[in-house]
């Protein structure tokens, strides 16, 4: 892989979807997961279900449930999940980080149910929502996601298995050497610790691969768990197979990572479309101001959260706009990014993951146009 400098938006982008990894959780970056909305909507339970410190289960609605992790207290789950449950049925949503992440997930919805889950649905193929998917098979409940999930997770992390680690993290390694500047130095440290990570539970993962694939053509897909309508639906921004679950009727939507709530967006990934994103984030602040969002990452919200995530997309583009009209390269530009004083408490995983594609991907729309 090449250096950080000189590095074209092609390369840049392909070195970094690469890897398909969300995190850098190795910075152990706290969530509030008890703040916001959380204390003043009066759908969420104010107990927990069960908590484990790296996670808590809350009810959040008749038959809801969300699961929002913590990282900053282990990594057994690393995403935000949760379940709903029917009269007849129940469906579980995302496979964690890890199998144990999943089977925390799964012993909390049989504390509530006896009704067996028609199946277990991933949001998106990133690790962090897919590496504990075997937890499922095992289990004899049926894996759902976006058709293209099964592909991307075996181009992402199937070369990682059983690879030497120095070799592959080399030519990351020498973009830390060949950075000019302090900045570019810092960025390209994290990002080797990062892909380091991913690297590792891709190594200890028995991945398990989607046998119910959900073709976005012919979503929404509207189901029924027993007196109980939920909708299923696609939505462009930050993976290519995102899938959302909707329940109308309560006004409750779990956005897997199409939503980060009072964090940065992770937007590294190849089918990533900042337009598309921005164009997703629009259709959810649509719906009734009263919506409650489970996020992929941090804390539930409401709108507020999702106009926080615009407003951050805003920056990004107005920032980058700056540095295209003034001739900064690309090269620099994806470093010289300043994080406004509002979002200085939100979490950035990486910079290399979040902020440096966003720039780069901006500038190559403003080079389209």
């Amino acid at each position: 892989m090449p250096s950080i400098a000189p590095v074209s938006r092609r390369r840049f982008l392909s070195d970094v979807s690469r890897f398909s990894a969300f995190s850098a959780f190795a910075g152990a970056i706290p969530f509030a997961a008890s703040a916001g909305v959380i204390a003043d909507d009066p759908r969420v339970s104010q107990t927990p279900l069960v908590d484990a410190g790296f996670a808590s289960v809350r009810k959040i609605g008749e038959g809801l449930y969300a699961t929002i992790s913590d990282p900053s207290k282990g990594f057994t789950t690393l995403c935000n999940g949760g379940f709903l449950i029917g009269k007849d049925a129940g469906l579980l949503l995302e496979g964690f980080g890890t199998p144990a992440g999943a089977s925390f997930q799964m012993d909390a919805f049989h504390k509530v149910t006896q009704v067996a889950p028609a199946g277990a649905l991933l949001t998106h193929y990133h690790f962090d929502h897919a590496f504990g998917n075997s937890v499922y098979g095992a289990n004899g409940i049926q894996l759902w996601a976006h058709s293209a999930v099964a592909g991307r997770m075996m181009d992402s992390y199937v070369s990682m298995q059983g690879a030497d680690r120095a070799t592959f993290l080399a030519p990351l390694e020498k973009r830390v050497t060949d950075a000019k500047t302090d900045a570019a130095r810092e960025h390209a440290r994290n990002y080797v610790t990062t892909i380091g990570n991913v690297f590792d539970m891709a190594n200890k993962t028995s991945l398990a691969f989607p046998n119910r694939p959900l073709n976005p053509a012919k979503l929404p897909l509207q189901i029924d768990l027993g007196h109980f309508p939920i909708i299923i639906e696609h939505h462009p921004g930050h993976s290519g197979t995102d899938l959302i679950v909707r329940v109308p009727e309560q006004k409750v939507v779990y956005t897997g990572d199409l939503l980060f709530s009072s964090a940065y967006p992770a937007t590294f990934d190849t089918q990533c479309t900042i337009s598309g994103w921005r164009n997703t984030l629009k259709t959810f602040s649509s719906w009734e101001k009263d919506t409650l969002f489970v996020p992929g990452h941090g804390p539930i919200c409401g709108q507020q959260g999702v106009q926080s995530l615009r407003d951050i997309f805003d920056d990004f583009s107005e920032q980058a706009e700056k540095m295209h009209k003034a001739g900064v390269p690309l090269a620099d530009a994806v470093d010289q990014y300043v994080i406004p004083e509002k979002f200085k408490t939100f979490p950035v995983f990486a910079w290399g993951l979040c902020i440096a594609p966003s720039i780069a991907k901006l500038y190559a729309e403003m080079g389209a146009k």
